[in-house]
């Protein structure tokens, strides 16, 4: 089991679909709740927040990994917190009986790094999405991205600030090149932005959702 602390807001009737908002540094599992929301404002889909595992003296909130460098995860809070992580999406999948290939795996900063490493690991199942608002794809041993093996299977949402003091800009565009070059089909966003969700790129993100996650009357040709 991987006793993993969580929120979740239900479908309004049938799920359609999962989105797994994944938070960021210092935060909890309440944190994107409310995106959650605002993504899927006709309450199509089972939306789960979990809580990161880590918790750091003289830091507030929770940590997916300890960050000796932004950018490089270290390798042992990042694989503990990948391996847990990993069994909290299989025992999502299993309760709630959606698959991988109907859920989106998203989050903000460091949350969006974890969305990156469970999304793209070519040991995992593929999503149908992989929504990373200003984060980045990490580089951490034992760790590296398979994106051929998600061609035609997971769509990518990319946001960022070009304003960003704590992730710069061109870890999202590092991010671009990897999924265009591993044909990833991707919808790329950058502005003005610092280290937060840029509200100019909310609508955009809501109508990926809507079409990375039909309705099944509406399924995206193949």
């Amino acid at each position: 089991m991987s006793a993993l602390t969580y929120q979740e807001r239900p479908a309004a009737g049938r799920a359609e679909g999962l989105l797994v908002l994944h938070h960021g540094r210092g935060a909890d599992d309440r944190d994107l709740l409310g995106l959650g929301d605002v993504l899927d404002p006709e309450r199509r889909l089972h939306v789960v927040t979990p809580r990161a595992p880590l918790t750091l003296d003289g830091w507030p909130g929770y940590h997916w990994y300890v960050v000796p460098r932004v950018g490089y995860p270290d390798p042992a809070t990042f694989r503990a917190a990948y391996d847990r992580l990993a069994a909290f999406h299989d025992e999502l999948w299993e309760r709630t009986g959606v698959a991988p290939e109907r859920t989106i795996l998203g989050g903000f900063s460091m949350g969006s790094v974890m969305s990156y490493a469970l999304g793209l690991a070519g040991e995992r199942p593929k999503p149908a999405g992989i929504l990373a608002f200003s984060g980045f794809v990490p580089t951490v041993e034992g760790w590296q991205p398979d994106v051929s093996s998600r061609a035609g299977r997971t769509r990518a949402f990319v946001a960022h600030g070009r304003r960003d003091p704590v992730m710069a800009v061109d870890f999202a565009r590092r991010a671009k090149e990897l999924l265009e070059a591993g044909g990833v089909e991707l919808e790329y966003h950058e502005s003005d932005a610092g280290h937060h969700i840029d509200p100019a790129h909310v609508p955009a993100a809501v109508e990926w959702v809507a079409t990375t996650l039909p309705s099944p009357a509406g399924e995206r040709a193949a």
